[in-house]
C-alpha cells in the first residue's frame, strides 16, 4: 500500500511540474505535422540583419529580416515582436517601440520562407545610432519564448515603432 501511494504522488508530482513548465508561453509548434526537427521560430535557430529600407515621409524605415537555415521545421509568426530593446555597441538605448499595422495575419516561417518587420523611425533630427535590437516573436497563440537578436547599422528616436511580421525577405 505504501508503495503504491509513493508512485501515485510521484507521477502527479510529475503532471503537475510538466504543466506548470508549459503555462503562459505559446510552444511555437510546427506548421507541419512532424517532430523531426526543432522548431525555426525559436531565437537559437533563426537569424535576424537589420537593413535599410526606403523611407517614407518623416519617417526612417529598417527592415529586419528572419531567416532559418535548413533542417529546421518551419513555424507560424503573427503580429509584431514585443519586449524590443535597442543598444549601440552593447550599451543599452532608453527607447521604448510601440507597434504598428494587423496583429492577427499569420505568416510561414522556416527554410525558404525568410519572413521580416519594418522598424519605422521618425525623422525628426533626433535619432539616436543603433547596432542591435533584441525582441521577442509572436505565435498565432502567444509568445515564443527567448528573446531573438538582429544586427545592422540603424538609428532610433522616440516614437519608433515595429511593423507586423510579413513573409519573404
Amino acid at each position: 500500500m505504501m508503495r503504491t501511494n509513493r508512485t501515485i504522488a510521484i507521477a502527479l508530482a510529475t503532471l503537475t511540474l510538466a504543466g506548470a513548465a508549459g503555462a503562459g508561453a505559446a510552444q511555437a509548434a510546427p506548421a507541419m505535422a512532424s517532430d523531426t526537427a526543432p522548431s525555426a521560430c525559436r531565437p537559437a535557430n533563426h537569424i535576424a540583419k537589420i537593413t535599410t529600407a526606403p523611407s517614407s515621409s518623416g519617417h526612417r524605415h529598417y527592415r529586419v529580416t528572419l531567416t532559418a537555415p535548413r533542417g529546421y521545421e518551419p513555424c507560424r509568426l503573427a503580429g509584431s515582436p514585443t519586449d524590443v530593446r535597442f543598444s549601440n555597441h552593447g550599451s543599452q538605448i532608453d527607447i521604448s517601440a510601440g507597434r504598428y499595422g494587423d496583429q492577427k495575419t499569420t505568416v510561414l516561417f522556416g527554410p525558404g520562407h525568410p519572413a521580416h518587420f519594418d522598424v519605422q523611425v521618425r525623422n525628426n533630427g533626433r535619432a539616436i545610432p543603433a547596432t542591435e535590437m533584441s525582441f521577442t516573436l509572436q505565435a498565432p497563440d502567444g509568445e515564443i519564448p527567448g528573446t531573438s537578436v538582429a544586427q545592422g547599422s540603424f538609428t532610433v528616436a522616440a516614437g519608433t515603432l515595429i511593423g507586423p511580421i510579413q513573409s519573404g525577405a
